[in-house]
Formats: C-alpha cells, structure tokens, sequence
C-alpha cells in the first residue's frame, strides 16, 4: 500500500496512464473517425460513408505517398456484396458514389501501393 499512493498520486498528477505506440510506431487510434486494420508498418483507417469512401495509410504517424496506388474493396453489407475501386485524391485513395454501408458492415480490402506487395485487410464498419 506504501507504494500505492506514490504511483496513484503520480497518475492523477500526470493525467492518467500515459498512452503508448506499439512496436511498429501506431498509436491506434482513428484520425479521420473510421476503423483501422494493418498491415505491416502501414496502417490504414477506413473511413466509409454512404456517398464517400476513403483509405488512409500511415506510418509511424505520417501519410504514406498513394501517388500510383489503387485499393479494390468487397462490401458485405446486409446480404448484398459490391465491388468498389479506389483511386488516389491528395493523401489518401478514394471513391464517390452511393454505397450501401451500415454498422454491421464488413469491407475486405486489397491495397496495392506503388513497389510493395498488395496488402489484405478486413474491416468490420461499428
């Protein structure tokens, strides 16, 4: 108990536990409000509306270059299956259109960025 109230004492004085990025530089958390899945150092945060989708990847913090990239998404959302190509837009690949996405919804993604092996990723929409 001795021991105890130092370290509580220095939790509150500090603001709580401090949060820390694991191995490989991700912090995980959300940027852009989607969810996330990796692949190796990179991380990518779906982010998927009904009108827009949006992929950004990450490493260690900072926007990997999507110049010559392109991403071929399965959307598996109340019984029904659509295919969507994403394209490259500033930062990040992207699409526009009208898509049927939901909580619920799971998204398999195939990301190809330019002089890397394709990464494989699944998303579960909350």
């Amino acid at each position: 108990m001795k021991l105890f109230a130092p370290l509580a004492a220095a939790l509150i004085v500090l603001g709580g536990p401090a949060h820390a990025a694991d191995e490989h530089g991700h912090d995980h958390k959300p940027l852009h409000g989607g969810v996330l899945a990796e692949s190796g150092a990179t991380e990518y945060e779906l982010v998927a509306k009904p009108d827009a989708i949006t992929l950004h990847a990450r490493e260690k913090g900072k926007p990997v270059n999507v110049q010559g990239a392109r991403a071929k998404l399965t959307i598996l959302s109340g019984g029904e299956q659509s295919v969507v190509e994403l394209k490259p837009a500033n930062d990040r690949l992207q699409a526009a259109g009208s898509f049927k996405v939901a909580a619920g919804s799971k998204i398999v993604a195939t990301v190809e960025l330019q002089g890397r092996k394709p990464a494989n990723l699944r998303f579960a929409i909350k």
